[in-house]
């Protein structure tokens, strides 16, 4: 049986003050579970395997947030002026939304 799903598209801050673009897949039924997604380093939320990936979780009751990390996709900011340790500060940014 698959559950129905809803993906919810939003934004957060992160530090530095930049937006970030974020989409959560949800499930319509009881959430069991929340997961943040952190897809590869160049990547951005719409890649479709953590699409396919997200949306799977979310039919089994697992709400998944992904985004875009800063400089890419749809968030704020300069791609070239990040790395491994402003990624992590944004995906401490995405927990605490």
């Amino acid at each position: 049986m698959r559950y129905k799903t809803e993906s919810i598209q939003f934004s957060f801050e992160n530090n530095a003050g930049e937006t970030l673009s974020g989409r959560l897949e949800k499930p319509k039924t009881e959430v069991r579970a929340y997961a943040l997604f952190a897809h590869c380093f160049t990547c951005t939320k719409n890649i479709s395997a953590a699409t396919r990936i997200s949306r799977k979780l979310s039919e089994l009751g697992i709400a998944v947030l992904r985004f875009d990390f800063t400089g890419l996709g749809n968030s704020d900011g300069d791609f070239a002026n990040t790395n491994f340790s402003s990624n992590v500060e944004d995906l401490i940014c995405a927990y605490q939304v």
